[in-house]
């Protein structure tokens, strides 16, 4: 199977703006932004989307939502942020990797979509 965009950025191969590394995920800049803030937390390990992860999972599952707190606390996002995981096509899903949108410093609307 070749290699996701994202493993490309882990390995160095594509260059990014990386907000956060540690040893079981990275925080990227996404290249299209659709707010003023907008960061993927993404998995070291693949996992080619929510729906695929298994009960294994949990730890690094949970570790991309406490990651996603910190980096809302070093931005000074106390006014909110939405967190976002796209699985399919329906859902817009255009890297067969998890990832989770971090999006804020705009009015959210609901419903989403």
């Amino acid at each position: 199977m070749a290699k996701t965009i994202f493993q490309k950025i882990i390995d160095r191969e594509i260059p990014s703006k990386i907000e956060y590394e540690d040893d079981r995920c990275i925080v990227i800049h996404d290249i299209e932004p659709q707010a003023p803030v907008h960061l993927l937390i993404v998995p070291k390990k693949v996992i080619a989307r929510i729906g695929d992860a298994s009960a294994a999972d949990e730890p690094i599952l949970g570790h991309l939502l406490v990651t996603a707190g910190a980096i809302a606390k070093k931005l000074n996002l106390e006014r909110g942020f939405r967190l976002v995981i796209n699985h399919g096509p329906d859902a817009s899903e255009s890297v067969p990797h998890l990832h989770v949108h971090m999006l804020a410093k705009r009015q959210m609307s609901w419903p989403p979509g």
